[in-house]
């Protein structure tokens, strides 16, 4: 029996595939030829000392997305471990010398930077470094962001996501969170409209807008989801998305309803929702999207426009 056969039966599938439909591109059957080039390679940005685990959540959640490669770039001057002994197919470096790399498929940068100027420096170097690629920032990045406004016109022209939760999201619109959560649509369509940036505004029923007006309302997820982490996790989710070439849109709301089923499933297999840690929702996300892979190839064979 495997963790999740609880939730492994017809209509349980069904219910999931039902949101699932709304994002092909993510459960699109893999190339018998692929390789691990075929699914780019994220770089993550993060991790000062004493928040390593930020960095290291925010990668092992990108390896269970189904990146081909994975790069977790600490914000320290060596290394805090030679490998990372649960994940070692993870490659580590320092910040600096990640920067540097020229074969990087995305982005991600925040998880547990810090705040100090060093860390803006950082940023800074990121946001140049990123250019036309695909970016995701988040946690740090985005208080550092709106302490310091003119880090905003080194922002290239690529894809961009922004992952807020609500006070993040309060101080980079320069209000109170209050205010926030008073109208969340109206704080995450103007922060889209500011940034031009995909936006997802964290929190019960999160919300993703972009730049061009499109609104979606997530409806997946439980309060298992309310503990340290879980925004580290998200962002690895995301960035191993937009790695594999998928779109900023599809990544950010498909990535964002992953987490939340994720947290779902194991809730319904009696893992939570008191006391889910952080690190058990990537593996079960890994889980729904082949689970779904295979479902939606079988329940679907007769709509060709769905994997076309």
């Amino acid at each position: 029996m495997h963790p999740y056969e609880t939730c492994d039966h017809p209509a349980y599938l069904e219910n999931l595939a039902e949101t699932a439909r709304r994002f092909p591109e993510i459960f699109r059957p893999r190339a018998e030829e692929s390789h691990k080039g075929s699914h780019g390679t994220l770089a993550l940005i993060g991790g000062s000392e004493g928040m390593s685990g930020a960095l290291v959540l925010a990668a092992t959640a990108a390896m269970y997305g189904g990146c081909g490669k994975v790069w977790a770039g600490f914000r320290q001057p060596s290394l805090p471990m030679p490998i990372i002994p649960s994940r070692p197919e993870i490659m580590l470096s320092t910040d600096g010398a990640l920067l540097e790399r020229e074969d990087i498929s995305a982005w991600v940068c925040g998880c547990g930077l810090g705040l100090d100027t060093e860390a803006a420096a950082t940023l800074f170097q990121q946001l140049q470094t990123a250019g036309r690629m695909p970016l995701l920032l988040d946690a740090d990045a985005l208080t550092l962001l709106a302490r310091h406004p003119d880090l905003a016109a080194e922002i290239g022209r690529g894809p961009l996501i922004l992952t807020p939760h609500p006070a993040e999201a309060a101080r980079l619109l320069h209000c109170t969170t209050a205010e926030v959560q008073a109208d969340r649509t109206a704080a995450v369509k103007q922060l889209a409209e500011s940034f031009h940036a995909t936006v997802v505004l964290k929190g019960h029923r999160t919300l993703v807008a972009d730049a061009g007006g499109q609104l979606y309302e997530n409806h997946s997820g439980n309060p298992g989801l309310a503990s340290g982490g879980s925004g580290d996790v998200l962002s690895g989710i995301i960035g191993a998305l937009l790695a594999q070439n998928i779109d900023a849109w599809q990544a950010a709301c498909g990535g964002v309803w992953l987490h939340g089923a994720a947290a779902d499933v194991l809730r319904d297999c009696q893992t939570g929702p008191a006391g889910m840690l952080a690190g058990e929702i990537a593996p079960a996300a890994r889980w729904i999207r082949n689970r779904l892979s295979t479902y939606l190839q079988k329940a679907d064979w007769d709509e060709p426009g769905l994997f076309a």
